[in-house]
Order: structure tokens, then sequence, then C-alpha cells
């Protein structure tokens, strides 16, 4: 695909992509043949504008490839609407859309454990209307399936990490309080998928009709959900990686030892334990998990991550991270994991596999007293 059209005003001169790729070789080359194709990518992320694959070979023959994410400010974003009305301002004003960069901060960097590390970035290109494009490395993944012990040791690492940045000074540091952005996504895609919940009207659609006992367990979750996010800003925090899904932690093919963390969010201390969260239910979400297996992945997650805190400077006890695992887990994907706005293009399938996993989550949650 011609680079124009795929990037927009975010493609490459031929100077800037030689350089890029000379870094990437380790060596000044000169290119011989350069193509781009989209990678697909959730919309539902704010922050992303574009996701592109380019390569092509040198002259001598060697192959290349550098993967390119454009960054946006909110007010860009499609899904705008799914924020209420009265909070779209707050939010395009307050929307951490560069956060992505903290990935390669010494604060961020320097406290990652072995084993745990990011993409090299190449370059970092500031575009107009407040937009800009990393230029970093194209990671080739280990494509078998995860495992119950590659979701423990990812566990292991991120409590490692979570250890490691939970020192005072760095929590002091941040210029926004503990929970901060989980109350944020609380306030803003909760409330917009509680609305729809709360109305009788929802759940007289057919694909909703045998789900409808989920209605009076999700209000019941919403009256205590106040509590529960009391209950997370109480517990030991945390800045971890923020959205480690395992769509977001890659495992190199010639590596499979190491994890490379991608897409850091949420940054503000959270809970301990905060991670597991998606990390359980990333695949799940996306279809490419049953929700029968996550039980059995769930019953290792919290040991792991206190095994792996024991390895950082800062741990904390299993029960803790427990308990931020459970109540982070709850309030970020309880409302949201039913594509309740969404219901026309999905299918049946995908509609029970949500419901389930919705109900998951609520027996999950039901658990601990909150």
């Amino acid at each position: 695909m011609d680079m124009s059209s795929l990037l927009g005003d975010a493609a490459p001169t031929k100077q800037f992509l030689t350089a890029v790729v000379s870094d990437i070789a380790g060596h000044p080359v000169a290119i011989a043949t350069a193509a781009g194709e989209p990678v697909p990518y959730d919309s539902g992320s704010p922050a992303t504008a574009c996701l592109a694959r380019l390569r092509g070979t040198t002259t001598d023959g060697t192959a290349w490839s550098v993967f390119v994410k454009v960054l946006q400010h909110p007010r860009h974003w499609p899904g705008l609407d799914r924020i209420p009305p009265p909070r779209r301002q707050e939010f395009c004003e307050q929307f951490p859309w560069r956060t992505e960069l903290g990935a390669w901060d010494p604060a961020f960097t320097d406290r990652l454990p072995p084993g745990l590390r990011v993409p090299v970035l190449y370059r970092l290109a500031e575009l107009p209307g407040d937009r800009l494009a990393l230029w970093m490395e194209d990671v080739t993944v280990d494509d078998r399936p995860w495992t119950t012990p590659r979701f423990l040791h990812a566990a292991r690492l991120l409590g490692a990490f979570a250890a490691n940045r939970s020192d005072p000074d760095l929590l002091a540091s941040s210029p926004h309080p503990p929970g901060y952005g989980l109350r944020r996504y609380y306030d803003g895609p909760v409330q917009y998928a509680l609305k729809a919940i709360q109305d009788p009207r929802t759940w007289t659609h057919p694909a909703l009709r045998r789900h409808t006992a989920l209605r009076n367990d999700l209000l019941d979750l919403a009256s205590r959900s106040p509590r529960i996010l009391k209950s997370l800003n109480d517990l030991p925090q945390s800045m971890g990686h923020g959205d480690a899904s395992p769509q977001n932690l890659l495992i190199p093919a010639d590596d499979p030892a190491t994890i490379v963390a991608i897409d850091i969010a949420f940054p503000s201390p959270q809970a301990v334990g905060f991670d597991l969260g998606q990390l359980l239910i990333g695949l799940a979400h996306a279809g490419q998990l049953p929700v029968a297996a996550l039980p059995g992945i769930h019953a290792g997650l919290a040991p792991a991550y206190a095994e792996g805190m024991r390895a950082g400077r800062h741990p904390a006890t299993e029960a803790d991270v427990y308990r931020g695992y459970v109540g982070s887990l709850t309030i970020r994907a309880a409302f949201t994991a039913l594509p309740i706005h969404e219901l026309g293009p999905a299918s049946q399938d995908m509609i029970d596999q949500r419901a389930d996993l919705t109900r998951f989550i609520l027996d999950t949650s039901r658990g601990l007293d909150w």
C-alpha cells in the first residue's frame, strides 16, 4: 500500500525512512524496496489513530520491518460519543493520550525486572493537530496459544515490576491521586454502559433475552461500586503496566522467555494486582479464549503475582494483591464486557460469550466482602 494513503501526514520521507532502517540494521544502508500495510486495532482506544507495519529490503538484499503507531488527541476519536456529554469536554482536556511515551522513560525502564522489556523506539515524530508517530521495533511474535504456565510467568513479571514501581517517591511524583485512572474510566465508559444497562428496553433485544438476569446483578454491583473504588484506594499502590492484556505482552519468537510490553496505560497509582484483570480476560474479551478456561487461570494469578512482588523492591501480601486484582477487574470490565451498544453487528455466539464473561466477573467479585 502507498505510504501516503496509509499514514497520511505521518508518511516518511525517503531520508527519514533510510535513517530508521539504518538504525534497525545498526549501520548505514540504502533502501531498495518499501511497502506498508495497515494493522487492525480496537477502535475503542481513544489515543490510537493508526497502526501500520512497513517492510522492505535494502540494496544488499537484507529484509527489514518497522512498526508505526500514530497517537492522537481524543478529540479526534470516532468513539467520543461514548462519553456522556457532560463529561466529554473534561475527558478531552484530561485524557492522557501521550501516556505511551512513558514506556521509554527511565522511571519506567529502570524498574523493569529481568525478562520484561519494551520495544526499541527508533523515532518519535510530532505531527500537526496534536498527533504523533512512534517508529518502533517490529517484534516477530511467538503465535502459539497462551497456556496457563505462560499466564503465570507473565503474572510473576508483572508482580516484580509492580513491586519496583511501588516506592513512595515514585508514587508521590504522580500528578494524579491513587485510583485516578480507574475512577475516570468509571465516570466515563462505565457510566455510558450503565445508562443502557439501567434501561429495561435494552434487555428486550432478542440477543439479550436469555441473559436478562444480568441486569439486576449489574445494577446491584453498581450500588456497591463506590465502596469498591474506595477499598481499592486503601490498598498498597503501584504504577504498573496499566493495560496488561496478552495482546499487549508480546512473546518474541526468538526469545520466548522474554515479554515485550506495549501500550502502557492508566498512568496513575493503582491498587496492586491491577494488571491481573486485563491479563486474565484480554483474550476472552477478544473471543480468542473460551470463558470456561478462565477459572483455572484465575486461581494461580494472585499467588504468581505475589511471588513476583517478593522479588521486587516493595512487595505486598497475596491477600492485598487478590483484592486489588478482583476489585479492579470488576470496575473495569463487569459493566462493559457486554457489547451493549453494538448488539446489531454482534453475533449471538459473541454476545453469549460476553454474557458468560460478565457472569464470571460478577461471581468472582461476589466472593469478596466490599
